[in-house]
């Protein structure tokens, strides 16, 4: 009898295997090189100087990365989520903003806190700070939009989690959040990392070979995320500002009110690619006259609603709670573009 089972063939299982980001890259320049041929060589020089004028930065974001990985430091975050309900909102928002976390890690840690009963209103707070600002974030951002723009992303950061962890604290006896838990959560992430709070840190990795392991793969593999992510950025920004007007970015999302403000926030949320890609893009909007403001609205209400972000939460709870999550984001993104847009 035949075997009818059918294997994939060797192209396209090494076509599977091809990263994404990449090949995306690979392309876009392929088609400035088939169709706009003079335009190639600016657009290498663009990228290739970007990425050169963010190199220290990245550098220190992939070292910082491998430390907290190596150290365990990110079992300290533990602490966040013991005593008062009003003081764990506070300290999940403080230190979601700081945490290394990639977005598929966040399922697999808050699965944790969520059953061994850590409150809906903490870890709404975490969720909401945790996916816009990390050492590395603040690195990249600082290089690219200046230590201002970091800063106050930082703090509205911190802001949006505790917006969204007292909000929910305020709410959590209505039909919103009554039980919030799908029946059997996901907890599973894509990162194969270990359970929280298993090690007290370690800060003097390096005299565990386990620890120099997990130094050199963590910088290794953010490393390679953050060339991969910023070089297609780049190459995106250079196009972007060759391509497209800069009156038709002006009158879209230029100007004061808080029109640019919202617009902002609708178009952040289905547009962003990737916390680190947005950065030179927003650069770039900025450049062909974005608003301040707007650019605010842009990155906070994109990185909280950007699909590895909102999978995290769709995964653990119920519809209802995650566009509540949605709706903090927005909100929050509001507030944080109409203040930087006061003060810048």
């Amino acid at each position: 009898m035949a075997d009818t089972t059918q294997s994939p063939s060797p192209l396209g299982a090494r076509l599977a295997r091809i990263d994404k980001a990449w090949l995306a890259f690979a392309l876009i320049l392929l088609a400035v090189a088939i169709l706009d041929t003079p335009q190639f060589i600016p657009t290498i020089e663009f990228a290739s100087g970007a990425l050169l004028h963010t190199a220290p930065f990245i550098l220190f974001a992939v070292f910082a990365i491998g430390y907290l990985k190596a150290t365990g430091a990110e079992n300290v975050l533990a602490k966040a989520f013991e005593g008062r309900e009003t003081r764990m909102i506070v300290f999940a928002a403080l230190l979601g903003g700081l945490s290394p976390f990639c977005s598929c890690e966040v399922i697999p840690f808050i699965a944790a806190l969520l059953a061994v009963g850590a409150p809906l209103s903490a870890v709404m707070a975490f969720w909401l700070a945790s996916p816009l600002m990390d050492p590395a974030m603040f690195a990249i951002t600082s290089g690219t939009l200046g230590f201002e723009f970091a800063v106050a992303k930082a703090v509205a950061a911190i802001g949006l989690g505790m917006l969204g962890g007292f909000g929910t604290m305020l709410l959590k006896s209505t039909p919103v959040f009554a039980n919030p838990l799908r029946e059997k959560p996901q907890a599973g992430g894509c990162c194969g990392v270990k359970k929280p709070f298993s090690n007290k840190p370690v800060w003097k990795f390096w005299t565990d070979s386990d620890r120099r392991d997990t130094f050199r793969t963590a910088s290794l593999e953010n490393g390679l995320f953050l060339l991969k992510w910023l070089a297609l950025a780049y190459v995106l920004e250079a196009l972007m500002i060759h391509y497209v007007p800069a009156e038709m970015i002006a009158n879209v999302l230029g100007g004061e009110g808080f029109k640019p403000i919202l617009l902002g926030a609708l178009v952040g949320a289905p547009a962003y690619l990737n916390g680190y890609a947005a950065v030179p893009l927003v650069a770039g909007l900025l450049d062909q006259g974005m608003a301040n403001g707007a650019a605010m609205s842009f990155v906070i209400a994109g990185g909280v609603s950007c699909i590895p972000a909102a999978i995290a939460v769709w995964a653990l709870v119920k519809p209802r709670v995650f566009f509540a999550y949605i709706g903090y984001a927005m909100l929050g993104a509001m507030i944080a573009g109409m203040a930087w847009q006061a003060i810048a």
